[in-house]
């Protein structure tokens, strides 16, 4: 179960990378802040998936076990197929640079990376092809749990809930990623823009706040999967 969005459609990216770790990191950093985003493992995947016209942008690792990236945007540029392509690799080498963009690759991040980085060459890409940058999100809801993101506000139920602007940011990410298991590093990561040196304690701790916040009365909406991390979903839990 996804939260619900009250705004309009967003951005929707498509994230080629065998690397699950990786992929699964910027699958939930670009949700987090609104786009809407599709995995594909494998070249022959992403061309499937690239030639159907869903994605406005595509992210797309170089070293693939079947196709490489370069071989995959060549293929998508000579079917026609002009989906802005930011090209995700280890390689750093100036010839694979051009390359890659001689072959109708818009961009190009090296790995490692910030993910604010990846996600402000994806608003750049899309503004370049005249799409604009991804719809701002407003609202997320969750069961009776409201998150006004331009207000600043939480209420459940109708009734405001004093939260603390860290506190805030845990409960948005944890309610953007509604319904999917999110990590104590994942949320270090996204919460404290990846500068945070500390134990992953602190997230037990700023879970224990909104708990005791958000979850005193039930359906209870935030859950603990051991040894995993976190989820927040609609689910009555009274025994």
């Amino acid at each position: 179960m996804a939260a619900n969005r009250t705004d309009g459609p967003v951005a929707r990216v498509l994230v080629v990378d065998d690397d699950e770790f990786i992929a699964d990191l910027v699958l939930t950093g670009l949700r987090f802040v609104g786009y809407e985003v599709a995995i594909a493992a494998t070249g022959r995947d992403a061309l499937a998936k690239g030639r159907d016209g869903w994605a406005d942008v595509i992210l797309l690792d170089v070293m693939l076990p079947d196709l490489d990236g370069f071989e995959v945007c060549r293929r998508l540029r000579a079917d026609g197929n002009q989906t802005p392509v930011i090209f995700l690799t280890a390689r750093d080498e100036t010839d694979d640079k051009v390359g890659g963009l001689r072959l109708g690759g818009d961009d190009y991040v090296t790995k490692p990376f910030k993910l604010e980085e990846v996600i402000a060459r994806i608003e750049t890409v899309l503004r370049r092809a005249g799409k604009g940058p991804a719809a701002t999100t407003t609202r997320l809801v969750v069961g009776d749990l409201e998150l006004d993101e331009d207000a600043h506000v939480v209420r459940r139920g109708g009734r405001r809930l004093d939260l603390s602007a860290t506190q805030f940011k845990v409960l948005q990410f944890l309610m953007a990623n509604a319904g999917r298991v999110v990590s104590r590093t994942q949320i270090l990561d996204h919460v404290w823009q990846y500068d945070f040196a500390g134990e992953s304690t602190v997230v037990e701790t700023y879970i224990s706040y909104l708990r005791r916040k958000v979850d005193d009365v039930e359906p209870h909406l935030i859950h603990t999967v051991r040894s995993v991390g976190y989820v927040m979903r609609v689910e009555d839990d009274r025994r």
